[in-house]
């Protein structure tokens, strides 16, 4: 499948410097290879599910996969990617395909 995929990343802060140091470089790199950030969040509370809870949301938006694996594998990157490693605890990263409505998954 083709086109733009959301990147969902749920996680801890394991170090506020380290993350701190991803974040001031990381909007402008994922902007520069196709993504777009679409909400940050802050964990509330639980509604429903069995998944272990995290502090932090963020979605982003990736204009397709290959963007995505452009900015994972950029090595131009690659003092960039240990600060979120070592920033981020409990890490959560999932890709999903995006839709415009639920047809696909419901034939």
């Amino acid at each position: 499948m083709s086109g733009p995929v959301y990147a969902l990343n749920l996680f801890d802060i394991a170090s506020r410097d380290e993350y701190l140091a991803y974040s001031k470089r990381s909007a402008k790199e994922v902007a520069a290879h196709g993504g777009r950030v679409v909400a940050l969040g802050k964990f509330r509370e639980a509604a429903a599910g069995d998944i272990r809870p995290r502090t932090v949301l963020i979605l982003v938006e990736w204009s397709s996969k290959e963007a995505f694996d452009g900015y994972c594998n950029d090595p131009k990157l690659a003092d960039l990617h240990p600060h979120r490693t070592k920033g981020a605890g409990n890490y959560i990263w999932h890709l999903f395909d995006k839709l415009e409505d639920l047809r696909p998954l419901l034939k």
